[in-house]
């Protein structure tokens, strides 16, 4: 059954040159493949695939879309903030906020941001290993 597949995020965007000069130049991405002008794969490192493609309906959701799990929440913070993302702060009740990154209670620090679609993106210190 499913539990045997790989899964992969699908990023909805309106625009796919801004988003591949976005994602290029805030996050450090280059896509591995293109199909047609409608769809742009990424990789990352340690072999992940996400997909973004073309469609009227970007930016929509109200949610997190896609999340990145990072040794140190922190450093990644600063990190994209030294190369022009900005970061998201929710009232979120129960969560402390340093700067940018929230301390969830017994789920670590996430932080939060929008790509230049209007999707909200989010880097968390590590996944739940279970």
């Amino acid at each position: 059954m499913l539990n045997h597949s790989a899964v992969e995020a699908n990023i909805p965007a309106a625009d796919l040159d801004r988003v591949r000069e976005y994602y290029s130049d805030k996050l450090g991405l280059t896509p591995v493949a293109e199909f047609g002008g409608e769809a742009l794969r990424y990789r990352t490192a340690n072999g992940t695939f996400f997909n973004v493609y073309k469609t009227q309906y970007a930016g929509q959701a109200a949610h997190t879309i896609a999340q990145w799990h990072v040794d140190d929440v922190d450093q990644e913070v600063q990190d994209l903030i030294a190369k022009g993302v900005v970061f998201e702060i929710y009232d979120m009740p129960g969560v402390e906020w340093n700067g940018s990154v929230a301390t969830l209670p017994g789920m670590g620090k996430a932080a939060w941001f929008k790509d230049s679609e209007g999707n909200i993106m989010c880097v968390d210190q590590g996944a739940p290993s279970n």
